[in-house]
């Protein structure tokens, strides 16, 4: 795999130059204990609260997380400047990058009554590149447009802009960002604005920028068209020839209605609809939207356009699609109940989108229900066996929680020695592994099952962050990899991959008259 390098200087602490493994030790030591905090501050806002006490908890829940943004830029910035950077370029699909970040992002936009979305007219395009370090990238720029975006959102785009060079845009319906800032706000611990000293540490930029220089690009700010600021990153990347021949577009031809109150919504939409072959028409209502279509379009109706949380009406004349939140889901009966065709879930995803178009043209009697959106499953492992490998008790009892919640049947074990002896008598779908275990790591203890032809697949749950962590877990034998503190969305995502052979797929070994669980 294809690797490079760029030098920067290193961080010094009392003259003494901080070493990577000094800052895996930090990462490891400030994460653990707000892993905690984050976990159990979540876990206490499903449970049933008066309004003052969901207020308080809301409040934790925010310093928290605000404190470990901090802990995360500072750490990383720390770690940019211990040594060199080293990319490792690997295919890359440019839709599935913008996804996963709009998609990791989603929350925290919805929680402000903003929308993220995504879209890019070569949908299909990969590109030769270091995954990682681009989201990071397009993460810095996004999580900043969302944290300093009152109302509106935020849209992910990427394009290519001339021979082998790629841009990559964040733009949002924010403050923007003043000219005489617009310099100064990539510089490490600067602020664009005075009043926003107490909101960020001011490195996510610098990072950013610093991340572009050793990709051989560059980073910028410009004012968007309709207010707000749009964040760009450009460099050079080698586009991979595709591996077969583009086939029709799914909509072409046809045309699609959007009505949406927010301008981002419709934006990322259009876009969707147009990267398909489509001829989209939007506008901020129902009412508007009328008269640019006609019987034989079908509309994407947005739930946001009910007032006060009230339902949407369908046209009665013309197929329609209703676009809803992903914690929106328990409206989906209730509108298929009156008579919308299906469903999307925001931010939208292209193929989803050409499907449920098309299905929704057909006849009823014709039509084959789409499957659910894995984003809306109501449990994301049902009956699967999990292994839990943790010997924190708070992180455990989080970790255990969220499981239970995807329905996942749980063992515990404490440490190694443990896990090996329970994967020796038991059939699991999955285990949970913590990389820092009393008595042998996570790490080896992965080794030590994958010797003894056990195949069951193990995800790393770690409080290091570092892209070398990951690395390690996977050349230990482990096949996934979940940051702490463990997040609802990302633990279905891991659960969905890795859980869904059948009962009958399992490798049983040897029996055993008991094993020992903590």
């Amino acid at each position: 795999m294809p690797s490079q390098t760029d030098d920067i200087d290193g961080p010094e602490v009392a003259g003494e130059h901080i070493s990577t493994g000094q800052l895996a030790a930090l990462s490891h030591e400030f994460r653990t204990p707000l892993s905690g905090v984050l976990g159990m501050a979540r876990l206490l806002e499903g449970t049933r609260l008066s309004a003052e006490q969901r207020a308080y908890v809301s409040a934790m829940r925010d310093s928290g997380e605000h404190l470990l943004g901090l802990v995360n830029e500072l750490l990383d910035f720390a770690r940019l400047g211990a040594g060199k950077i080293e990319l490792r370029d690997a295919p890359t699909p440019v839709e599935a990058l913008l996804r996963a970040v709009c998609e990791l992002l989603s929350p925290r936009a919805h929680e402000k009554g903003l929308e993220i979305a995504w879209a890019s007219p070569d949908v299909a395009a990969v590109l030769m590149a270091d995954e990682s370090r681009l989201r990071q990238i397009l993460l810095n720029f996004a999580g900043n447009a969302v944290k300093f975006t009152a109302s509106g959102g935020v849209l992910l785009g990427a394009a290519p802009v001339g021979a082998g060079r790629w841009r990559f845009t964040v733009s949002d319906t924010g403050p923007g960002v003043s000219q005489a800032a617009r310099d100064l706000i990539f510089e490490a611990f600067a602020q664009s604005d005075p009043s926003h000293q107490l909101t960020g540490s001011g490195l996510g930029l610098a990072i950013a920028r610093r991340l572009a220089a050793a990709m051989k690009g560059e980073v910028g700010v410009e004012a968007a068209p309709d207010g707000g600021a749009v964040f760009w990153f450009e460099a050079p990347f080698e586009t991979l020839p595709a591996e077969a021949a583009p086939g029709p577009a799914p909509l072409s031809g046809l045309r699609v209605g959007v009505a949406s109150p927010n301008p981002v919504v419709r934006e990322a939409a259009a876009r969707q609809i147009s990267a398909c072959g489509g001829v989209p028409v939007v506008a901020g209502g129902v009412e508007a939207l009328l008269p640019l279509t006609g019987p034989q379009d079908v509309l994407l109706l947005d739930h946001a356009l009910g007032q006060g949380g009230r339902k949407v009406r369908r046209p009665f004349d013309r197929p329609a699609l209703i676009l809803l939140a992903p914690e929106e889901r328990d409206r989906i009966a209730r509108y298929r109940s009156s008579g919308f065709c299906g469903y999307l879930i925001k931010p939208l995803r292209r193929a989803s989108l050409a499907e449920r178009v098309l299905a929704a043209l057909q006849s009823a009697t014709d039509q084959t229900p789409a499957l659910d959106d894995d984003r809306v499953a109501p449990a994301a492992a049902p009956g699967a066996r999990v292994l839990l490998v943790e010997d924190n008790p708070v992180n455990a009892l989080l970790a255990r929680t969220l499981l239970t919640r995807e329905g996942c049947a749980v063992d515990h074990a404490l440490t190694g020695h443990e896990a090996l002896a329970a994967l020796k008598v038991g059939t699991y779908d999955l285990v949970l592994m913590d990389m820092r275990l009393p008595d042998i790591p996570g790490e080896e203890t992965t080794r030590r099952l994958r010797a003894a032809g056990i195949e069951t697949p193990v995800v790393a749950l770690t409080a290091n962050a570092f892209q070398e962590d990951k690395e390690a877990c996977m050349a230990a034998g482990m096949n996934d990899f979940l940051v702490k503190p463990l997040g609802a969305d990302a633990l279905r995502q891991a659960l969905s991959r890795w859980t869904r052979r059948s009962l009958t797929d399992a490798v049983w070994t040897e029996p055993s008259e008991r094993a020992k669980f903590g």
